[in-house]
C-alpha cells in the first residue's frame, strides 16, 4: 500500500464530522485546542469538547483536581433535548478536599442543558472501592459541595476482578465432555455473564436519564479509561443509530476508546508490561455490542464476525489503531508514519461483513433492551470459535447473506444478457434500448437496469453516512430496494415496454432486421 493511500486510510475516521453531526459547536459547546501541548491531560486527545461557558482557567483548575489531569469533557450530545453524557475521572477530593474550579466545570456542564434543573454524577465503581480510594486521597464527589447534583454508584468491579473472571470462563471452554451440570455451574461461577449484566444496565441508566429524564450525565471511575469507556459507549449505541452502522462503529471506538486513552497495549499486553494490568475490557464492550445484536437482529448493519475481525486485530498488532495507550504515545511512537489503520482494510470486506437482515438506518432510533438475567446469553461464537462440534454445520444468516449474495449476482448477469440479445420482430438492439427508455420514462415507476441509465451521473452511493474512502456502487438490485421496486414490479415494467413494441410492429410501423 502506497505512503498516500495509507495517510488517507487514517484520515478515514474524523472525530470532528461527528461532533459537527450532533451539532457541535453550539451556544453551549466548543471544541478547543487548550491540549494541544498536552498541558492539561497527556491522555487527552489534543483538541476535546468542553462547556462554553468554561474559560482556560476553569478547565486547568479543573484539570488539577480529578486524576491524571482527566477533567469532564463531552462524550454524546442528544441533540433531541441537548442533554449530554460526559466523562471524566475520579476527583482528588479525599475526605473533605473541594477545588471551586471543578465545581464551576460541572456548574458550566449542568447549565448547557437547560431542559433539567440537575444532572446525574455516576460512579461506575462499587462504593466499598470508591470509599477506599478516599483513604488515597482520591474518592468521589461530595453532593454537599457541587450544586444540583444527583449522585449515583453503578457497581462495576475493577480489572482484577474481570481478568480472574475471563480465565474460569476459558477453563470452563477447554473442558474436555463436560456435563451440562458442570459447564452451567462453571459458567455461574465465572461471574462472566454477571459482569456483562453490569456493564449493560450502566448502559442503559445513561440512556435513559438522558432521553426520558432529559438529563446530562458525567461518568467516571479510577482513572476514567476503562468502565467509563464501556458504559458511554453501551449508552450511545443504544441512543444513536449511527454508531450501529460499519462507519458509526468506528467512530465510536475511535472517539471512546482510542482517542480517550484506554490503554489497549497494557490491558491487551501487547509485547511487554505487568501482567497484571492485563483485563478483558474491550472484549465486554465487544459482547455487550454481541447481546445487543442478538435482542435486536434487524438494527446492526454488520455482523458477528465483524466484530470478530475487530477484537482479533486489537491483538494482532497488524494495524496500528490499537497500538500504544494515548494519542500522545502513539504521535511519539510515528504510529501514523509507521503503521496503517484497520478501517479501509474492514470496508474493504463490507459485503461479508454485512448482516442480511439490517432494516436500515432510520428503521430503528433508541434501543431498549431486557437486562433480566435470562437476556444473557453464552457467546459461542467467540469463545468456542474454533470448536466445530459447538457451532451449527451452517449458520443461517451467513446462509442467507450468501443467497442474497448469489440473487445480485444473478440478476445483474440476466440484465447484461438482456441487453445483448435483439429483439426477433422488432427494432435494432441500440434503438431498443433508446424506445425501452422512452417508455420507461413514461411509466410510473422508472427502472434502472442497465449501464445506459446511469450515463453521465455518477453511480448512488451505499449510504448517505459513508466517507468517499468507502463508498461502494451500489447494484442494480440495491437500487430497486432504495426505490421502493419489486422485482415483480420491475419484470412487469419490462414486460409492458416489450408489448408496445409488439403492438407497433403489427400496427404497420417500420419494422427493421
Amino acid at each position: 500500500m502506497s505512503k498516500e493511500n495509507r495517510e488517507i486510510g487514517w484520515k478515514l475516521i474524523d472525530l470532528k464530522v461527528d461532533y459537527q453531526r450532533m451539532g457541535i459547536p453550539n451556544d453551549y459547546w466548543e471544541i478547543t485546542d487548550v491540549n494541544k501541548d498536552y498541558e492539561v491531560c497527556n491522555t487527552y486527545p489534543p483538541e476535546i469538547v468542553v462547556p462554553r461557558a468554561a474559560n482556560k482557567a476553569v478547565v486547568i483548575g479543573s484539570s488539577k483536581f480529578r486524576s491524571r489531569g482527566r477533567i469532564p469533557v463531552l462524550s454524546y450530545l442528544y441533540k433531541e433535548n441537548n442533554a449530554a453524557i460526559c466523562r471524566c475521572s475520579q476527583p482528588l477530593s479525599g475526605f473533605s478536599a473541594r477545588c471551586l474550579e471543578d465545581e464551576q466545570m460541572l456548574q458550566a456542564i449542568r447549565e448547557a442543558n437547560p431542559g433539567s434543573p440537575f444532572m446525574y454524577v455516576v460512579d461506575t465503581r462499587p462504593k466499598l472501592n470508591a470509599m477506599a480510594n478516599r483513604a488515597a486521597g482520591k474518592g468521589y464527589e461530595n453532593e454537599d459541595n457541587y450544586d444540583n447534583i444527583r449522585f449515583k454508584f453503578i457497581g462495576i468491579e475493577n480489572i482484577h476482578v474481570m481478568r480472574n473472571s475471563l480465565q474460569k470462563l476459558l477453563e470452563v471452554c477447554e473442558m474436555k465432555s463436560p456435563s451440562m451440570s458442570d459447564f452451567l455451574t462453571g459458567l455461574e461461577n465465572s461471574g462472566w455473564l454477571r459482569h456483562i449484566k453490569a456493564v449493560m444496565d450502566a448502559g442503559v441508566f445513561l440512556a435513559k436519564a438522558v432521553k426520558d429524564e432529559k438529563a446530562t450525565v458525567l461518568v467516571h471511575c479510577s482513572d476514567g479509561w476503562d468502565r467509563t469507556a464501556q458504559v458511554c459507549s453501551v449508552a450511545s449505541l443504544l441512543l444513536d443509530p449511527f454508531y450501529r452502522t460499519f462507519k458509526g462503529f468506528m467512530v465510536l471506538i475511535e472517539k471512546e476508546w482510542i482517542a480517550m486513552g484506554h490503554k489497549f497495549s497494557h490491558r491487551c499486553g501487547h509485547l511487554y508490561g505487568d501482567p497484571k494490568e492485563v483485563s478483558p475490557v474491550f472484549t465486554q464492550f465487544v459482547e455487550c455490542v454481541w447481546q445487543l445484536m442478538r435482542q435486536f437482529p434487524c438494527t446492526f448493519e454488520f455482523n458477528e464476525r465483524f466484530l470478530l475481525e475487530i477484537h482479533d486485530h486489537v491483538y494482532s498488532c497488524q494495524f496500528g489503531n490499537f497500538l500504544g495507550t494515548c494519542h500522545k504515545e502513539r504521535e511519539d511512537l510515528k504510529i501514523f508514519e509507521k503503521t496503517h489503520s484497520l478501517w479501509p482494510f474492514l470496508l474493504q470486506k463490507k459485503q461479508e461483513l454485512r448482516n442480511p437482515l439490517y432494516r436500515g438506518f432510520t428503521a430503528y432510533k433508541e434501543l431498549q433492551p431486557n437486562t433480566l438475567p435470562f437476556s444473557f446469553q453464552f457467546w459461542c461464537g467467540m469463545y468456542n470459535r474454533f470448536d466445530k462440534g459447538m457451532h451449527p454445520k451452517q449458520c443461517v444468516l451467513d446462509h442467507l447473506l450468501s443467497c442474497v449474495s448469489q440473487k445480485m449476482k444473478l440478476e445483474d448477469n440476466a440484465s447484461e444478457l438482456e441487453n445483448k440479445l435483439p429483439f426477433p420482430d422488432g427494432p435494432l438492439p441500440s434503438e431498443a434500448c433508446s424506445l425501452s427508455k422512452v417508455g420507461r420514462a413514461a411509466s410510473k415507476t422508472p427502472m434502472l437496469n442497465t449501464p445506459q441509465d446511469y450515463e453521465g451521473d455518477p453511480p448512488p452511493a451505499l449510504s448517505s453516512d459513508a466517507s468517499a474512502g468507502d463508498m461502494d456502487v451500489m447494484s442494480a438490485v440495491d437500487q430497486r430496494n432504495k426505490q421502493n421496486l419489486s422485482p415483480d414490479q420491475d419484470l412487469r415494467d419490462r414486460s409492458d415496454t416489450i408489448d408496445v413494441l409488439d403492438s407497433e410492429a403489427k400496427d404497420g410501423k417500420p419494422q427493421h432486421h
